[in-house]
C-alpha cells in the first residue's frame, strides 16, 4: 500500500449555521426561510401574519383591505425591459393582486446614495409614474433619505401598497388542496437572464428583456373564470421552485411538477445551461402560478391564454396527499428529482 498521503480538498458547502446575515438571507431560499420563521415570525406573530402570503388581507369597518410593503435593491437600476422604479410598482401592485385584490393606493420611499445623478433619478421617477398610471394606481405618500457617499448603492426604494378584496374572494397558500392543478401563467426567468446578462455583459443568441409587468388584470380574469382559485402567487425571489416548495412544506403537501410542460424561452434556456443556473430558480417580474380545482383548471387556464400576459400559460403540476411537503419534478428525460431550495445566492440583487 502506498503511503502517499490523500490531498485534503476544501470544497465549499452551503453555510447553514451563522451569526452574520449573508447575501443568501435575501434570496428566497433555504436561508430566507429560517431568517422568517426563527427570528422575524416569532416577534411579530399574528393571524394575518402567519399565512406568509404575499399580502396581508385585514378587515376594516366591513371592507377586506390587503396590505403589502415591498424594497427593491436590483443592480443594476437601468435593465433591458424595465428599470428599478417600474419594477417597484409592478411588484408591489402583483403582491397585491395575488390576494385578489384591486390595488388602489401605493407608497414610495428612496434611499438615495450622494453622488447619484440627479438626471438618473428624474428618470426613475419618470418610469414609476408611468407605470403606476399604467396600474391604475396612485402614488399617495412617501419618503426621500439621502446617505453618505459608498454607504449605499446609487438608489433602493421601498413601497406599500393598498387594495380592496371583493366580497367571497379568498385567497391563500393555506387553502391549497390536493388534486389542484398548479397553473403557469408563461415563459419563466426572462426577468433573472436579463439582469444577469446587464450587470456582467453577457451577450446570448436573442434579446432577453425583463417580464416585468402588472398581474392584476390577469389575476382579475383568472378568478373570473375560475372563482374557486384556491391560491395565486407570483414567482419572484427564487422562482418557480420558491413558490412550489414554501407551500408543500409549509403545508405538508405533496406537489408534483412537469418539467417538460414549464415553459422557458429557448434563449433563456441556453444561457442558464450556460451559467449552470436551473430555470425554476430564477427570478421572474410578470408572472404567476395558480393554485385551482380540477373542476375549474381547464377555464382558468383558457383565460390565461386569452391575456395578452397569460398566452403562453400552461398547466405544469398537480398537489397531491402523497410524499407530504416534497415536490416531485418530472425531468425531460422522462426521470425524477426531488425539488430544492439553494442555500445561498445564485443571482443577487435582482429585485
Amino acid at each position: 500500500m502506498s503511503d502517499e498521503r490523500i490531498p485534503f480538498v476544501d470544497c465549499p458547502i452551503p453555510i447553514a449555521d451563522t451569526d452574520q446575515i449573508l447575501l443568501g438571507h435575501g434570496s428566497g431560499g433555504k436561508l430566507t426561510a429560517r431568517l422568517i420563521e426563527e427570528i422575524l415570525l416569532p416577534a411579530f406573530r399574528n393571524p394575518a401574519l402567519e399565512a406568509l402570503d404575499d399580502q396581508a388581507i385585514l378587515s376594516v369597518n366591513g371592507s377586506r383591505i390587503a396590505f403589502t410593503t415591498d424594497s427593491y435593491v436590483v443592480t443594476p437600476i437601468f435593465f433591458p425591459g424595465g428599470d428599478i422604479g417600474e419594477l417597484a410598482v409592478n411588484g408591489t401592485v402583483n403582491d397585491l393582486a395575488m390576494g385578489g385584490a384591486r390595488p388602489l393606493f401605493l407608497s414610495l420611499a428612496f434611499i438615495l446614495e450622494e453622488g447619484f445623478p440627479l438626471s438618473d433619478l428624474r428618470r426613475v421617477v419618470e418610469s414609476t409614474r408611468a407605470a403606476a398610471a399604467r396600474a391604475g394606481v396612485q402614488i399617495v405618500t412617501g419618503d426621500t433619505k439621502v446617505v453618505n457617499r459608498g454607504k449605499g448603492d446609487q438608489v433602493f426604494i421601498n413601497t406599500s401598497g393598498l387594495g380592496i378584496v371583493a366580497a367571497g374572494t379568498k385567497l391563500s397558500s393555506l387553502f391549497v388542496q390536493p388534486g389542484d392543478a398548479v397553473l403557469l401563467s408563461g415563459p419563466i426567468g426572462d426577468h433573472g437572464v436579463a439582469i444577469l446578462s446587464k450587470r456582467e455583459g453577457l451577450e446570448f443568441e436573442g434579446e432577453v428583456r425583463s417580464d416585468t409587468a402588472p398581474l392584476h388584470e390577469l389575476a382579475a380574469a383568472v378568478l373570473a373564470a375560475a372563482p374557486g382559485t384556491h391560491a395565486m402567487r407570483d414567482p419572484t425571489r427564487g422562482g418557480v421552485a420558491a413558490t412550489v416548495v414554501e407551500i408543500a412544506s409549509r403545508r405538508g403537501l405533496g406537489i408534483d411538477l412537469d418539467e417538460r410542460a414549464v415553459p422557458v424561452r429557448d434563449v433563456v434556456r441556453g444561457a442558464c445551461e450556460i451559467l449552470g443556473l436551473d430555470p425554476l430558480l430564477v427570478a421572474n417580474e410578470g408572472k404567476l402560478v395558480a393554485f385551482v380545482p380540477e373542476r375549474e383548471s381547464a377555464a382558468a387556464l383558457e383565460a390565461m391564454q386569452n391575456h395578452p400576459l397569460g398566452t403562453e400559460a400552461a398547466r405544469i403540476g398537480r398537489v397531491t396527499s402523497e410524499h407530504p411537503g416534497i415536490v416531485v419534478a418530472r425531468t425531460p428525460i422522462g426521470g425524477k428529482r426531488i425539488l430544492d431550495l439553494p442555500f445561498g445566492e445564485s443571482l443577487p440583487r435582482i429585485c
